[in-house]
């Protein structure tokens, strides 16, 4: 099941890339929605690898592949739907990648849980994907912090996708306590996101949502 695994994951990941790539170059999606397509579709390699993968090591194997390839596309501009492309500040798809590596080799194992990283890596993808979709083309109340431009309507949906996600979660997850428990992780996420830059929310906003989330609920 293992090998399966990766192959469906590299295939998934790469299907996720390519219909990004095809959907912006048809003007369906524009540069920056293309960006956030791949952000959230990329996110649900987590569920993929909950049902193929039994240990850490095996669940850290794409990640780890995709920290390099996406350093090397973050150098060359290869993966052009998933680069900004203004500017080299931002490593986010790098920094996303790590995240999905630190997440596997610390939840993928028997005194842990899949649930835990899953937490991080769907609140990062559904979250502050669609925050960034809904603040660009909603955000009326913007303003700056560092040299990112932030808005009210991407922090508010920032915040709903996040309750939402942590909702389903600690649902299927069967926590107590999980109206209060996914209020709490919201909230964090969407201050974790709102002051984080260069890119560094793909590091932050997995880390501590799965970390807070270990806190309430294991």
């Amino acid at each position: 099941m293992n090998f399966i695994g990766i192959l469906a994951s590299i295939i998934f990941v790469f299907l996720i890339i390519g219909i990004s790539g095809l959907l912006e170059k048809k003007k369906i999606l524009s540069k920056e929605s293309s960006r956030k397509f791949v952000h959230i579709g990329v996110s649900n390699w987590w569920i993929l690898a909950m049902l193929f993968f039994d240990n850490n090591l095996w669940a850290a194997v794409v990640p780890a592949l995709f920290i390099v390839l996406n350093y090397i596309s973050y150098k060359k501009n290869i993966f052009k739907s998933m680069e900004r492309g203004a500017g080299k500040k931002d490593l986010g798809t790098v920094y996303f990648a790590v995240s999905l590596f630190i997440l596997s080799i610390m939840t993928f194992t028997k005194s842990s849980s899949p649930f835990i990283g899953a937490m991080g890596i769907l609140i990062m993808g559904y979250g502050d994907g669609f925050a960034a979709i809904i603040g660009g083309k909603y955000g009326k109340h913007s303003f700056k912090i560092a040299d990112s431009t932030k808005s009210l309507e991407g922090s508010a949906a920032m915040f709903v996708f996040s309750f939402l996600v942590s909702l389903i979660i600690m649902f299927v997850h069967a926590d107590q306590n999980f109206l209060v428990n996914s209020f709490i992780i919201a909230a964090v996420a969407m201050f974790t996101e709102l002051f984080s830059v260069f890119g560094l929310d793909n590091l932050t906003v997995p880390l501590i949502t799965s970390y807070l989330y270990y806190l309430l609920s294991f």
